[in-house]
């Protein structure tokens, strides 16, 4: 028998494919559900505005019952809860947010900026809802933090539901969809908590808080529509794409 001669070298084993970001909801679904969000928050601020920003009595009730239940230590939760919605922290998230979403150096910088220009953006968009319908806040007796501005829409509120929207889209694109969906519910309860504890401080009426969530739900919709245009979704790390040399071919491009 004629001995056999070796086989075949094996050849390079294939690189690992990165994650694809998970799946984005239709452009459809993205437009009904801003369109449902606009009308929630124009209803809410149509209210407030042929009322002079009158509370209703049911948003009068709420904030007397908060006030009458005020105690530790669900003050100090409370307070400890709604200084998370303003300052750093929102700005951390989106800039974790765009860390998490990019590929590469020059992809994060690229997802960074823009969630951050969409919490930005958020912000200066509520500022100015604010000074247009100049909702005056609940009695200062009943306020349990420091607060100054007008209350409609509460700018924690928003603040927050942006940031917890901007992060889960992160997570969304780097995680597995388990862990992703673990994530959006935390980030979801968070913000659902900074939006209650300015009822329960007593420097926002209910439906400033309700303004908010419409407002932040809506813009995070729109953010989604924007981001094919805003982000390029290509694979950076492929060989093709990145002008790299291809495995095994000698001279390549």
């Amino acid at each position: 028998m004629t001995p056999s001669g070796p086989g075949p070298e094996p050849g390079p084993e294939p690189a690992p494919r990165p994650r694809p970001p998970g799946r984005r909801p239709s452009t459809a679904a993205l437009l009904t559900f801003a369109a449902i969000c606009a009308a929630l928050f124009a209803a809410t601020a149509l209210t407030v505005s042929v009322r002079n920003g009158t509370p209703l009595a049911a948003e009068r009730a709420a904030v007397r019952w908060a006030a009458a239940h005020q105690g530790e230590p669900s003050l100090s939760v409370a307070r400890a809860l709604t200084a998370t919605g303003s300052g750093p922290v929102p700005y951390l998230m989106a800039v974790l947010a765009g860390l998490l979403a990019g590929r590469r150096a020059r992809g994060r910088l690229r997802a960074v900026g823009c969630a951050v220009a969409v919490l930005a953006v958020g912000q200066a968009i509520r500022y100015g809802l604010m000074e247009l319908l100049a909702r005056p806040r609940p009695p200062g007796a009943d306020w349990s933090v420091s607060a100054d501005g007008y209350a409609f829409p509460s700018g924690h509120t928003t603040t927050a539901a942006l940031a917890a929207g901007i992060l889960a889209w992160g997570i969304a694109r780097r995680a597995r969809p388990a862990v992703a969906r673990t994530w959006c519910a935390v980030l979801a309860v968070w913000a659902a908590g900074v939006g209650l504890t300015r009822v329960c401080l007593g420097v926002h009426w209910p439906g400033d808080v309700l303004g908010g969530w419409f407002l932040a739900a809506g813009l995070l919709a729109l953010a989604l529509l924007l981001e094919p245009f805003a982000l390029r979704r290509r694979d950076d790390s492929s060989p093709g794409r990145s002008g790299g040399r291809r495995p095994g071919v000698a001279g390549g491009p």
